[in-house]
């Protein structure tokens, strides 16, 4: 099991429910070292004071607010917690909404909430009550130095905190150049639309997360076993050819009909596997 990023309690009311928190998330990056290419030694970086040029041990690092240039207020962690107070323990849920509602562009990251001792009750209510009403609880939660907005879920039989962006955080949409207003402007035919919802609709197959994933890391870990293994690796990447010379006017219901033919005849050419017999 991971280890816990956080303890304490959902509160809404009078009711608190004790839980633990930890990451949804189970990253499996490549990971990479820095190296000196001449001795192939670890480079490593160290905490120097800028004025003595001697390294600082951690227990004499402390964060500082610049108010002025060169004038720092300092902050070590027990100010910071101080600030916090009670709030640095609770989940404090300050309204419930419809789950439909709820913008997907805040969503920043999740995590599962666990009941903790004596908590599985008020968690089961809370979980089946959102369930039920197809409603999520809006919060905030202080995680390390920072205050986030939350959002509760139900996820199956969990509890889902989802880390949000505040509005004021997201680009709205209209600073940018984005085609907008009636679409007979971008002289779109009623035939293209139809050739494309054509093409949609013999691309549209069941959603099935667990058939995707990280092609690049896949490459890049065979690239690594064959340069271990002094063997010469393959670096020669897979280009998608392209279709005649570029011109200014598309034919937009000549590809499209295109992608189907060649949608149809990929489906068609699938051989079924085969069933071994012993």
């Amino acid at each position: 099991m991971p280890r816990p990023i956080w303890k304490g309690y959902i509160t809404f009311g009078l009711v608190n429910i004790p839980v633990v928190l930890f990451s949804a998330e189970k990253k499996s990056d490549i990971q990479f070292k820095l190296l000196d290419s001449r001795t192939k030694a670890r480079v490593r970086y160290k905490r120097v004071n800028e004025d003595t040029g001697k390294e600082v041990p951690w227990e004499e690092v402390v964060k500082g607010y610049e108010y002025d240039e060169g004038n720092y207020v300092l902050l070590p962690d027990s100010d910071l917690k101080a600030i916090a107070g009670e709030n640095s323990k609770t989940i404090d849920i300050d309204n419930f909404i419809e789950a439909k509602s709820l913008d997907i562009m805040l969503y920043e990251k999740p995590y599962y909430l666990v009941p903790d001792k004596k908590g599985d009750k008020g968690y089961v209510i809370l979980r089946e009550v959102l369930s039920n009403t197809k409603k999520v609880a809006i919060a905030k939660v202080i995680i390390h130095t920072r205050q986030y907005l939350c959002v509760l879920m139900p996820h199956a039989d969990a509890l889902v905190l989802n880390v949000m962006r505040y509005y004021q955080e997201i680009r709205p949409a209209a600073e940018f150049d984005i085609p907008s207003g009636d679409i007979k402007k971008y002289k779109i035919t009623t035939k293209e639309l139809d050739v494309a919802k054509q093409l949609v609709d013999s691309m549209t197959s069941k959603w099935k997360p667990d058939s995707y994933e990280d092609e690049y890391k896949k490459a890049l870990e065979k690239y690594i076993e064959e340069k271990i293994h002094h063997s010469k690796p393959n670096s020669k990447m897979k280009k998608r050819a392209a279709g005649g010379k570029s011109t200014n006017v598309i034919d937009f219901v000549s590809l499209l009909k295109k992608s189907i033919k060649h949608k149809k005849s990929t489906k068609n050419n699938k051989k079924p596997l085969k069933s071994q017999r012993k």
